[in-house]
């Protein structure tokens, strides 16, 4: 194995990053992620059940490899709507390396088994993949739930939609999550290796939690790979971020009608509100409401 770029602090820990890593003349790709700061300051912020939090830890992986595989330069957010226990899963990333994510269960949840599958979990639903970037269309699509993890419902995904061989693994244990993923690019001359993907899917196969949830991903990968030609890349770090904020909030109330913001403001004498993500509390006073209102092309006393 090797290096593609040497760092000076070999030992630094290396979670909360994402890593790029590929098979030298062949034609397979790969990310590691590994996540436990973000992912704590996820379930921090909420109560959920083990098996919630599982979920929510391979939903903050999936959308962290998806990100970096695509290149997106944008947000990329991925949603789980279902009718059972769980009505909502969704992940986000934005262009700064930072994540969240949200669960929403029914009003009357029948709590679930640690052990509940996706499927369990979420009963019939679909899941929503949508690309926002700074630049560009946005684009939305949707994968149907018809495996009981959320890797081999992407794994359809790819299959379908891009045509490439994808593989993922994600594992969480409700203090850290981290993901493999590996990708078949379309053969070309630089590919000396034909047996190569069945073989590193192979070994992939091997891997256990215990092992991409304790250790250096360096070392994940020297385990599976120390008898492969692997190029490593420099790592991105990755956080806990959201993208919520006064004005985002302030233009989400345009949507809303004149007379019921009016009957809020009557009522409470203000009108607050909280980031479903990170309980940020913002409040506006009746002047603020009022001028949403009265113009809400105009920059008003909400964004300053």
């Amino acid at each position: 194995m090797q290096d593609s770029h040497s760092t000076d602090d070999a030992a630094a820990p290396s979670f909360d990053q994402i890593q790029r890593f590929l098979f030298d003349a062949t034609n397979v790709r790969g990310e590691i992620v590994t996540l436990d700061k973000a992912y704590a300051e996820v379930l921090d912020r909420h109560s959920y059940p083990q098996a919630i939090s599982r979920q929510l830890g391979e939903m903050l992986a999936a959308v962290a490899l998806l990100t970096e595989t695509i290149k997106l330069d944008g947000t990329m957010t991925l949603e789980v709507r279902g009718t059972g226990i769980v009505r909502q899963l969704m992940a986000e990333s934005n262009p700064g390396g930072e994540l969240r994510a949200i669960a929403r269960l029914s009003d009357e949840a029948v709590l679930p088994t640690e052990e509940s599958s996706l499927q369990e979990l979420v009963g019939q639903g679909q899941i929503v993949i949508t690309l926002d970037p700074r630049e560009g269309k946005r684009y939305q699509g949707i994968v149907a739930i018809d495996q009981d993890s959320l890797a081999g419902c992407l794994e359809s995904y790819f299959s379908q939609s891009e045509q490439l061989p994808t593989r993922l693994w994600l594992m969480a244990d409700g203090k850290r999550t981290g993901g493999v993923m590996l990708q078949q690019l379309p053969n070309d001359d630089a590919n000396k290796d034909p047996d190569a993907w069945e073989r590193v899917v192979h070994l992939a196969e091997t891997l256990k939690a215990e092992e991409l949830l304790t250790l250096e991903q360096q070392d994940v990968l020297h385990r599976l790979y120390h008898e492969e030609t692997v190029r490593i890349y420099e790592p991105k770090a990755l956080r806990f971020g959201c993208t919520c904020s006064r004005e985002r909030l302030g233009a989400a109330l345009h949507s809303i009608a004149a007379d019921e913001l009016r009957q809020i403001v009557a009522e409470q004498g203000e009108l607050a509100t909280q980031c479903h993500f990170c309980h940020t509390r913002y409040s506006f006073s009746a002047a603020e409401v009022e001028a949403i209102i009265e113009d809400p092309d105009a920059e008003s006393p909400i964004v300053h």
